[in-house]
Protein backbone atom coordinates (compact mmCIF):
# COMPACT_ATOMS: atom_id res chain seq x y z
CA UNK A 1 0.00 0.00 0.00
CA UNK A 2 1.17 3.56 -0.44
CA UNK A 3 2.38 5.13 2.31
CA UNK A 4 0.32 8.16 2.11
CA UNK A 5 -2.73 6.14 1.44
CA UNK A 6 -2.01 4.47 4.34
CA UNK A 7 -1.59 7.07 6.99
CA UNK A 8 -4.46 8.92 5.50
CA UNK A 9 -6.85 6.24 5.84
CA UNK A 10 -5.17 6.10 9.63
CA UNK A 11 -6.26 9.34 10.27
CA UNK A 12 -3.46 11.17 10.44
CA UNK A 13 -4.69 13.55 7.44
CA UNK A 14 -5.51 14.40 3.93
CA UNK A 15 -3.01 13.36 1.74
CA UNK A 16 -2.04 16.67 1.27
CA UNK A 17 -0.97 17.12 5.13
CA UNK A 18 0.72 13.85 5.39
CA UNK A 19 3.34 14.91 2.55
CA UNK A 20 3.93 17.78 4.74
CA UNK A 21 4.58 15.99 7.54
CA UNK A 22 6.82 13.94 5.61
CA UNK A 23 8.60 16.64 4.45
CA UNK A 24 9.54 17.34 8.26
CA UNK A 25 11.45 14.00 8.82
CA UNK A 26 8.42 13.26 10.94
CA UNK A 27 7.64 9.67 8.95
CA UNK A 28 9.86 6.73 9.64
CA UNK A 29 9.65 3.10 7.95
CA UNK A 30 11.37 0.42 9.55
CA UNK A 31 13.14 3.40 11.57
CA UNK A 32 14.56 5.51 8.33
CA UNK A 33 13.05 8.81 7.30
CA UNK A 34 11.13 8.56 4.36
CA UNK A 35 9.92 11.49 2.27
CA UNK A 36 8.90 9.70 -0.98
CA UNK A 37 4.29 9.45 -0.33
CA UNK A 38 4.64 7.01 -3.29
CA UNK A 39 6.79 4.88 -1.33
CA UNK A 40 4.84 1.16 -1.52
CA UNK A 41 4.67 -0.49 2.53
CA UNK A 42 3.71 -4.01 3.72
CA UNK A 43 1.55 -3.25 6.58
CA UNK A 44 2.68 -6.53 8.22
CA UNK A 45 6.15 -6.61 7.95
CA UNK A 46 7.45 -2.98 7.68
CA UNK A 47 7.02 -0.96 11.08
CA UNK A 48 5.14 2.56 9.78
CA UNK A 49 6.09 5.24 12.65
CA UNK A 50 4.72 9.69 12.51
CA UNK A 51 6.28 11.44 15.46
CA UNK A 52 7.15 8.06 17.31
CA UNK A 53 4.09 6.62 17.33
CA UNK A 54 3.43 3.37 15.93
CA UNK A 55 1.06 3.00 13.01
CA UNK A 56 -1.02 -0.09 13.45
CA UNK A 57 -2.99 -0.68 10.24
CA UNK A 58 -6.26 -2.09 10.44
CA UNK A 59 -8.82 -1.74 7.26
CA UNK A 60 -11.64 -3.39 9.33
CA UNK A 61 -12.88 -2.56 12.92
CA UNK A 62 -15.63 -4.43 14.79
CA UNK A 63 -17.19 -3.29 18.01
CA UNK A 64 -19.75 -5.00 20.40
CA UNK A 65 -21.76 -2.14 21.52
CA UNK A 66 -24.34 -2.75 24.60
CA UNK A 67 -26.82 -0.24 23.27
CA UNK A 68 -29.31 2.02 25.36
CA UNK A 69 -32.70 2.97 24.75
CA UNK A 70 -33.36 5.87 23.27
CA UNK A 71 -30.48 5.65 20.71
CA UNK A 72 -30.69 5.32 16.80
CA UNK A 73 -29.42 2.27 15.35
CA UNK A 74 -28.53 4.06 12.72
CA UNK A 75 -24.95 6.26 11.00
CA UNK A 76 -26.74 9.69 11.54
CA UNK A 77 -30.26 11.56 12.73
CA UNK A 78 -31.25 15.00 12.62
CA UNK A 79 -32.95 14.74 15.50
CA UNK A 80 -31.70 12.06 17.85
CA UNK A 81 -28.70 10.50 18.77
CA UNK A 82 -27.43 7.43 17.13
CA UNK A 83 -24.84 4.81 17.78
CA UNK A 84 -22.20 6.51 15.92
CA UNK A 85 -22.97 9.41 18.14
CA UNK A 86 -21.47 7.17 21.07
CA UNK A 87 -18.61 6.17 19.18
CA UNK A 88 -14.99 8.25 20.17
CA UNK A 89 -13.30 10.29 17.57
CA UNK A 90 -10.67 7.77 16.57
CA UNK A 91 -13.83 5.43 15.25
CA UNK A 92 -14.45 8.28 12.60
CA UNK A 93 -11.47 6.85 9.70
CA UNK A 94 -13.63 3.71 9.78
CA UNK A 95 -17.00 4.72 9.02
CA UNK A 96 -18.79 2.25 10.55
CA UNK A 97 -22.09 1.71 10.81
CA UNK A 98 -24.34 -1.10 12.62
CA UNK A 99 -25.34 -4.62 11.43
CA UNK A 100 -29.05 -4.50 11.54
CA UNK A 101 -31.14 -2.68 13.80
CA UNK A 102 -32.45 -2.79 17.32
CA UNK A 103 -35.61 -0.70 17.63
CA UNK A 104 -34.78 2.91 19.53
CA UNK A 105 -36.51 1.55 22.80
CA UNK A 106 -34.38 -1.38 22.40
CA UNK A 107 -30.94 -2.06 24.45
CA UNK A 108 -27.89 -4.10 24.64
CA UNK A 109 -26.33 -6.27 22.04
CA UNK A 110 -25.12 -4.52 19.02
CA UNK A 111 -22.20 -5.34 16.50
CA UNK A 112 -20.67 -2.21 14.49
CA UNK A 113 -18.26 -2.06 11.70
CA UNK A 114 -16.74 -0.95 8.17
CA UNK A 115 -17.10 -4.47 7.15
CA UNK A 116 -19.65 -4.24 4.13
CA UNK A 117 -19.76 -7.87 3.03
CA UNK A 118 -19.44 -9.42 6.33
CA UNK A 119 -22.44 -7.56 7.74
CA UNK A 120 -24.50 -8.45 4.48
CA UNK A 121 -24.08 -12.41 5.38
CA UNK A 122 -24.93 -11.60 8.72
CA UNK A 123 -28.15 -10.56 8.11
CA UNK A 124 -28.81 -12.45 4.84
CA UNK A 125 -31.60 -14.70 5.39
CA UNK A 126 -29.98 -17.47 3.91
CA UNK A 127 -27.80 -17.71 6.75
CA UNK A 128 -30.25 -17.67 9.38
CA UNK A 129 -28.06 -16.01 11.68
CA UNK A 130 -29.50 -16.33 14.97
CA UNK A 131 -30.10 -13.79 17.45
CA UNK A 132 -31.59 -13.99 21.45
CA UNK A 133 -33.35 -11.93 22.72
CA UNK A 134 -34.97 -11.25 26.76
CA UNK A 135 -38.50 -9.57 27.15
CA UNK A 136 -40.47 -8.39 30.13
CA UNK A 137 -44.05 -9.44 28.17
CA UNK A 138 -47.48 -7.74 29.71
CA UNK A 139 -49.72 -10.68 30.16
CA UNK A 140 -49.57 -14.49 31.27
CA UNK A 141 -46.93 -15.95 28.69
CA UNK A 142 -48.42 -20.42 28.35
CA UNK A 143 -46.85 -23.62 27.16
CA UNK A 144 -49.04 -22.73 24.37
CA UNK A 145 -47.40 -19.98 23.47
CA UNK A 146 -44.08 -21.91 22.85
CA UNK A 147 -45.88 -24.28 21.04
CA UNK A 148 -47.21 -21.63 18.54
CA UNK A 149 -43.62 -19.89 18.22
CA UNK A 150 -42.05 -22.95 17.44
CA UNK A 151 -44.39 -23.53 14.54
CA UNK A 152 -43.88 -20.24 13.45
CA UNK A 153 -47.01 -17.31 13.75
CA UNK A 154 -48.81 -15.20 11.38
CA UNK A 155 -48.05 -11.06 11.90
CA UNK A 156 -50.55 -8.32 11.34
CA UNK A 157 -49.18 -7.90 7.72
CA UNK A 158 -50.05 -11.46 7.23
CA UNK A 159 -46.03 -12.85 7.04
CA UNK A 160 -46.05 -16.26 8.15
CA UNK A 161 -42.54 -16.19 10.62
CA UNK A 162 -39.68 -19.05 10.56
CA UNK A 163 -39.86 -20.97 13.63
CA UNK A 164 -38.43 -19.23 17.06
CA UNK A 165 -37.37 -20.62 20.15
CA UNK A 166 -39.24 -19.64 23.08
CA UNK A 167 -38.03 -20.05 27.08
CA UNK A 168 -40.17 -19.22 29.71
CA UNK A 169 -38.41 -17.72 32.61
CA UNK A 170 -41.18 -16.36 34.72
CA UNK A 171 -45.15 -16.77 33.87
CA UNK A 172 -46.98 -14.05 35.70
CA UNK A 173 -48.61 -10.81 34.86
CA UNK A 174 -45.25 -9.61 33.83
CA UNK A 175 -43.81 -12.76 32.29
CA UNK A 176 -39.94 -12.98 31.54
CA UNK A 177 -38.64 -14.71 28.84
CA UNK A 178 -36.14 -15.52 26.35
CA UNK A 179 -36.37 -15.85 22.31
CA UNK A 180 -34.48 -17.18 19.61
CA UNK A 181 -35.66 -16.31 16.04
CA UNK A 182 -33.16 -16.59 13.04
CA UNK A 183 -34.84 -13.55 11.26
CA UNK A 184 -34.84 -9.82 11.62
CA UNK A 185 -37.92 -8.37 10.23
CA UNK A 186 -39.26 -5.01 11.39
CA UNK A 187 -40.24 -4.85 14.85
CA UNK A 188 -40.21 -8.53 15.10
CA UNK A 189 -40.38 -10.00 18.39
CA UNK A 190 -43.10 -7.04 19.65
CA UNK A 191 -45.65 -8.38 16.68
CA UNK A 192 -44.50 -11.61 17.37
CA UNK A 193 -46.16 -11.57 20.83
CA UNK A 194 -49.06 -9.25 19.53
CA UNK A 195 -49.95 -12.44 17.07
CA UNK A 196 -50.60 -14.08 20.38
CA UNK A 197 -52.25 -11.11 22.60
CA UNK A 198 -49.36 -9.74 24.41
CA UNK A 199 -47.01 -6.82 24.57
CA UNK A 200 -43.65 -6.45 25.14
CA UNK A 201 -42.90 -3.73 27.76
CA UNK A 202 -39.01 -4.17 27.52
CA UNK A 203 -36.42 -6.18 25.20
CA UNK A 204 -32.96 -6.49 25.16
CA UNK A 205 -30.64 -8.57 23.04
CA UNK A 206 -28.51 -10.97 24.88
CA UNK A 207 -26.48 -12.22 21.55
CA UNK A 208 -26.05 -12.43 18.15
CA UNK A 209 -24.72 -15.68 15.85
CA UNK A 210 -21.91 -16.98 18.03
CA UNK A 211 -21.38 -13.81 19.96
CA UNK A 212 -22.94 -12.86 23.08
CA UNK A 213 -23.42 -9.31 24.76
CA UNK A 214 -20.37 -8.44 27.44
CA UNK A 215 -22.39 -7.89 30.20
CA UNK A 216 -19.63 -5.96 31.79
CA UNK A 217 -20.49 -3.19 29.62
CA UNK A 218 -22.34 -0.56 30.76
CA UNK A 219 -25.39 0.82 28.52
CA UNK A 220 -23.85 3.01 25.68
CA UNK A 221 -20.21 1.42 26.16
CA UNK A 222 -18.52 -0.70 23.49
CA UNK A 223 -15.07 -2.29 22.96
CA UNK A 224 -13.14 -3.93 19.88
CA UNK A 225 -14.07 -8.16 19.43
CA UNK A 226 -11.27 -10.09 20.77
CA UNK A 227 -9.60 -12.29 18.30
CA UNK A 228 -11.21 -15.26 19.43
CA UNK A 229 -14.64 -13.42 18.53
CA UNK A 230 -13.89 -12.25 15.40
CA UNK A 231 -12.96 -16.22 14.28
CA UNK A 232 -16.18 -17.20 15.69
CA UNK A 233 -17.82 -14.17 13.81
CA UNK A 234 -15.76 -15.10 10.69
CA UNK A 235 -16.70 -18.73 10.49
CA UNK A 236 -20.51 -18.16 10.57
CA UNK A 237 -20.45 -15.41 8.16
CA UNK A 238 -18.50 -17.70 5.54
CA UNK A 239 -16.12 -14.87 5.17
Amino acid sequence: MRLDKLLSNMGFGTRKEVKILMKKGSVRVNEVAVKDAALHVDTVKDEVTVLGQKVVYKEFMYLMMNKPQGVLSATEDKRDQTVIDLLDEEYNIFEMFPVGRLDKDTEGFLLLTNDGKLAHNLLSPKKGVPKTYYAHIEGIVTEEDTKQFSEGVTLDDGYETKPGQLRILKSADISEIELTITEGKYHQVKRMFEAVGKQVVYLKRLSMGPLSLDETLALGSYRELTEEELQQLMQISGK
